[in-house]
């Protein structure tokens, strides 16, 4: 059975080179679930970013 708090949660994660430019369009953001217990730190992903046109560095964000 599954407990009332559940270990798996929804994260969002942001592109780190469009937050950092400001003339950028907007921000790329992706959504996916990590495990609270086997994955306690903030998550870092290369991702594929539409407006940077590339791979970049995709950081958990504080949502």
């Amino acid at each position: 059975m599954a407990k009332s708090r559940d270990m798996r949660i929804t994260i969002a994660l942001e592109c780190t080179s469009c937050v950092q430019n400001s003339k950028s369009i907007g921000i790329s953001r992706y959504t996916t679930r990590k495990n609270r217990r086997n994955t306690p730190t903030r998550l870092e992903l290369e991702k594929f970013c539409p407006y940077c046109y590339k791979h970049t560095l995709h950081k958990e964000s504080k949502r």
